[in-house]
C-alpha cells in the first residue's frame, strides 16, 4: 500500500477556518499532512477576530485521525506572519508548503472606494501572501525544497466591476508568485497560482441588486469550496515538483491553465515615434487586436460543469 500523498509534509493554510481554506486544510490532513490552520476569524471585510473557526477545523482534523494546530495570527503583520511559520517548525519540526488563501472583500465602485477599502484588501491578500511566504522562504532555502500555492482571481486576470482593490491585489499575487518561482527555483522551491471559482462567505458579500447580479451569484453558488482542494493538494505534493510559475483555475469540475501576458503585435519606426505618428500608424494598426473590456462572466459564459 502506497503512502499518503502528503505523508509527513507540514503545510500552512492561511484563511483555513472556512470555505476554500478549510477544504484545503481538511484534504491535506486526510492525505497525511500536518497542518497549521491559520485564521484570524475576522468578518468578511477583515475586521474583528474569532478563534473558533480555526479551532473547529483543527478539531475536525484531529477527530478524523490527523494532526493540526490552530493559529490566530494576522497575515498582515510581519511579526505575526513569521510566528505562523515558527509555529509550524516548533510544533511539527519543519515547513514544506504554504497555501496563501487568507482574504477579505471590500467591494465598491471605483469613484466611491475609500483609501481604507483599498489598503485593507491589499494588506490581507497581497502583503499577507508576501509576509507568510517570506517567512517560509528562509526555511525553504535552507532545506532546498518547498512549495507555495497562492490564490489569485479572475477579477484580476480578466476583470470585474467594483473590485479595483481586489483585482489589484489578486493580479499582484500573480506577479509575486512568478517572482518567487524565479528567485527560489535554484533552491528547488516552486510557486503556483490558483484562480478559484467557488461560493464562499466572501463571495456572499457580492451585491445582488440587479437581475444580472442575481444570475451571477446563482451560478457561483453551484460551485462549492471543496472543489478547489484537490488541485491545491496536488500542487503541494512531490509529484508536482516540476510544476512552477503556472496559473491554474478551478471551476466546479473544470480545471484551467491560464496563459501569461506576452506581446502580440509589433511596430517599429527607425527615426523614432512622435505622438502624431503613434496616433496615425500604431493605434490603427493595433486596434483590431485590442482586448475588449470583459468581466470574468463574459469569458466564462457557460454554466459550471
Amino acid at each position: 500500500m502506497s503512502a499518503p500523498l502528503l505523508q509527513d509534509k507540514v503545510v500552512i493554510v492561511t484563511g483555513a477556518g472556512r470555505g476554500i481554506g478549510r477544504g484545503i486544510a481538511m484534504l491535506a490532513a486526510a492525505k497525511g499532512a500536518k497542518v497549521v490552520v491559520n485564521d484570524l476569524g475576522g468578518a468578511e471585510d477583515g475586521s474583528g477576530s474569532d478563534a473558533s473557526p480555526a479551532d473547529k477545523v483543527v478539531d475536525e482534523i484531529k477527530a478524523a485521525g490527523g494532526e493540526a494546530v490552530a493559529s490566530y495570527a494576522s497575515v498582515t503583520d510581519w511579526d505575526e506572519a513569521h510566528g505562523i511559520v515558527d509555529m509550524a517548525v516548533t510544533t511539527f519540526g519543519s515547513i514544506d508548503c504554504v497555501v496563501n488563501n487568507a482574504g477579505n472583500l471590500r467591494d465598491a465602485i471605483f469613484h466611491k472606494m475609500t483609501e481604507e477599502d483599498f489598503d485593507s484588501v491589499i494588506n490581507v491578500h497581497l502583503k499577507g501572501s508576501f509576509n507568510v511566504s517570506r517567512a517560509a522562504a528562509t526555511h525553504f532555502r535552507a532545506k532546498t525544497s518547498g512549495c507555495f500555492v497562492n490564490m489569485t482571481s479572475t477579477s484580476g486576470l480578466i476583470g470585474n466591476f467594483g473590485q479595483a482593490n481586489y483585482a489589484a491585489a489578486k493580479l499582484g499575487i500573480v506577479g509575486l508568485s512568478k517572482s518567487m518561482a524565479l528567485d527560489m527555483g535554484r533552491f528547488r522551491v516552486r510557486s503556483n497560482c490558483i484562480a478559484p471559482f467557488a461560493w464562499s462567505r466572501l463571495i456572499g458579500t457580492i451585491p445582488t441588486n440587479t437581475e444580472e447580479e442575481k444570475a451571477r451569484v446563482s451560478k457561483i453558488q453551484q460551485m462549492t469550496p471543496d472543489k478547489i482542494a484537490p488541485l491545491a493538494v496536488a500542487l503541494c505534493s512531490d509529484a508536482a515538483q516540476d510544476v512552477s510559475g503556472q496559473i491554474f483555475g478551478v471551476r466546479n469540475n473544470e480545471i484551467f491553465l491560464f496563459n501569461h501576458t506576452r506581446p502580440i503585435r509589433f511596430a517599429h519606426m527607425a527615426e523614432g515615434w512622435t505622438p502624431d505618428t503613434v496616433l496615425d500608424r500604431v493605434i490603427p494598426a493595433f486596434k483590431a487586436d485590442f482586448f475588449p473590456l470583459e468581466r470574468s462572466g463574459d469569458v466564462f459564459s457557460w454554466d459550471p460543469m
